[in-house]
Parts: structure tokens; sequence; C-alpha cells
């Protein structure tokens, strides 16, 4: 037996050496892109679906052939059943830990969505539960393995930029009244649902922790028919160094997600640059010279999944786990204590020594089709 196949033996997997996974929250996430990319992974399979909706669990478990279905309260008895080795949790936000924390405490692999959680104390919960288990946690960061992502950390790197200044993004979505966040005030809202997105990106790209929110402003729009938080948010960040990083997020404005790197050499502007099943696109000037890159969509839900399960069955630790999600709930917590305040919030002395590996984390799987959602829709209008 080869020694992959030893660990996967010890690990309780399948001898196919697949993981096998229960979907957990049926939404549109997992529905328009995380359930079609599972089979082209070749080392991940569904193996149980977890909703609180029996009718689309019926659905969909004839649709990939799952017949393993339960509802949430149901979720013990899943853990229990022997028939998993892994979750895809896609709840809301702010049931992650309600589920993270059991699976983590029966050995149980955890891929949570991100952001990890919506409060600092949920979050630990999360991590003290992967300290205390051998199964893994991954927060499903899936541009941590996108081409066009791992390239401008590879231009930064390389000091193409001279020494990276500030930091600048907007990433904004015209969210639909109808959607759960429309009704979930701010732990629903665009801090921590768009907010991870700029926060990861600019912690990447200058590799350090930000120390500061310096300030954070919010806006609510009236005629939006969204809920009683705020709609748009801008906050600046202050990271070692004097370095700025600046975002906007907003569930009002018209679609829109990019960000530029400012360096003394040059410039680096990612346009389209958060999003996925469609092509990213790079600008860099440097000096006169302005040099245009489009990289082609590739399957970012797929090639997170089938990284994870390959740390799975090799038992190494994969990138984003754990730690690397509570990183930015300190930061979007402290944009949320910011616009409660009106004034600026130093944040807790933190270091994160892992950081993304250009190199052994890129992945390139094709782009599957989004098929229809049975009762669920998209966030944005």
């Amino acid at each position: 037996m080869s020694i992959t196949g030893s660990i996967a033996g010890a690990l309780g997997l399948t001898p196919a050496r697949k993981v096998r996974y229960a979907v957990v929250g049926l939404g549109d996430i997992a529905q328009g892109a995380m359930l079609p990319a599972v089979a082209h992974t070749g080392n991940s399979e569904i193996a149980a679906l977890v909703t609180g909706d029996p009718e689309k669990a019926r659905a969909l478990g004839a649709r990939y052939g799952v017949p393993a279905t339960y509802c949430y309260e149901q979720f013990g008895a899943m853990l229990r059943s022997g028939a998993v080795d892994a979750i895809y949790l896609a709840t809301p936000n702010w049931r992650h830990a309600e589920f993270a924390v059991p699976a983590l405490q029966a050995g149980i692999h955890v891929l949570v969505e991100k952001p990890l959680e919506v409060s600092p104390v949920r979050c630990r919960a999360i991590l003290d539960a992967a300290r205390a288990s051998r199964a893994k946690v991954m927060v499903a960061y899936r541009l941590h393995f996108e081409p066009a992502t791992l390239a401008v950390l590879d231009r930064v790197r390389a000091g193409r930029l001279g020494d990276v200044l500030a930091f600048t993004s907007t990433f904004s979505q015209r969210l639909s009244p109808d959607n759960h966040r429309a009704r979930n005030g701010v732990a629903a809202g665009p801090v921590f649902d768009l907010g991870p997105y700029p926060v990861n990106a600019a912690r990447a790209i200058f590799g350090a922790e930000p120390t500061e929110v310096v300030a954070a402003v919010g806006s609510r729009s009236p005629d939006s028919g969204l809920g009683d938080f705020d709609h748009t948010v801008a906050a600046t960040l202050r990271f070692p160094g004097d370095r700025l990083a600046q975002l906007v997020v907003s569930y009002v404005g018209h679609a829109h997600d990019a960000y530029t790197v400012l360096g003394t050499e040059g410039r680096l502007t990612a346009d389209p640059g958060y999003l996925f099943g469609r092509p990213l696109e790079l600008v860099t000037v440097l000096g006169g010279e302005r040099e245009h890159e489009r990289f082609e969509a590739t399957d970012q839900f797929g090639g997170e999944l089938k990284y994870f399960s390959d740390c799975i069955l090799a038992d190494r630790d994969p990138e984003p786990d754990a730690e690397e999600g509570y990183a930015d709930l300190r930061v979007l917590d402290g944009i949320v204590r910011a616009l409660e305040s009106g004034g600026s919030v130093t944040l807790e002395p933190f270091t994160r020594e892992t950081r993304i590996d250009t190199r052994a984390q890129e992945q390139r799987l094709r782009p599957v089709a989004s098929p229809p959602r049975v009762d669920a829709s998209a966030p944005a209008r």
C-alpha cells in the first residue's frame, strides 16, 4: 500500500481515496458553484446533504445521486453515521460555529465559507475546537488558488512595484430585498459579506496585519428595500510602516469588484478582481509602460475543494486555516466597532506567519456550468 493510501486508511477514507463530504446549507453558493464542482476534482465526492428544506434535499439528492439527506436537527446523527469525512459549510455566516465546532469535536474535517464567523468569540470557539481535534479546518478563500490573484502576489513580492504604499478597493453588488442578507442586520451586511475580500487581499499584499481601523463611515439608502444596517461602508486601515488600505463595500452600488496596489515604482489594478465565473484582468503600469493581462476563468470552488482534499489525504495542514479566518474577522469586527463609535479602533496585536504559497496552491480546473437552483437565488438583483 502507498504512503498516501496508508494515511487515507488511517483517516477512515473511502478506498477510492476520495474525501466524502456533507454539504451543509444548500443556498445559492452551494447549489450554483460548489455542488457542480465536486465531480471533476478527482479526489472528492458528495456523501450527504444537510438543509432545513426537505423538498430541496429531495431534489438535489436526486440530481447528484445522494440518498443521504438530513435536516439541521439531525446534524449530530449525520456526524455519527460514519458516512462522511468532511463537511463543506455554507450556512449563513452567523451559524458557522454552530456546525463547525461539533464537526471538529467528532473528528470531521471542515471547509467553511468566509467569513469564519461574525464575532471574535465565535471564531475563537472554532479555533479552540480545531486545536483540540485531529481534523483540519480550511476557510474557503477560493482566490488563494486562483491564477490572477497569485500573479498579483508574485509581482508584489518580486518588488516590481517598488515599495507598496497603499491598497484601494471597491466591491459592490446590488442586493435583492428578497435575499436573507437584507433581513438579518449587520451580521449579514456588506462588512461581513463583501468585506473579507478586500481585507484578505490587503493583508496578503502587504504581508502584514493591520494595527488600526483609522476610520469607518456608513450610509443607509431609505429606498433600497433593505434592512436597518449600513448599506455602503468605507473604511481606512493602517498597516505597519504607515501603509494604508482603503475599501468601500456596498449593497446598493452598481456591480463592481476591483482593487489597486500603489507602489513607489508602479501600480497594479485587478478589475475584475474578486468574483468567479468570468476572466479576471490585471493592468500593471511601470513608468510609461502599460501591461494588460487577461486570465481565463477557472473553477475556483472545485480548485479549493481539490486542494483541501489533497491536504486531508496527505495529512498536510491547509494554508487558509482557521487562524487566517480569524485574522480577517478581527479587522472586520474593528470596522464595525469604528462604525459604532465614530472613532478609530486600535486592533489587538496579532502575528500571522503563514502566507499564501503561490507555487503550491495554484489550481486550474476548467469552469463548470451552473445548474438551475432549487428554491434559492443569487443575492444580487
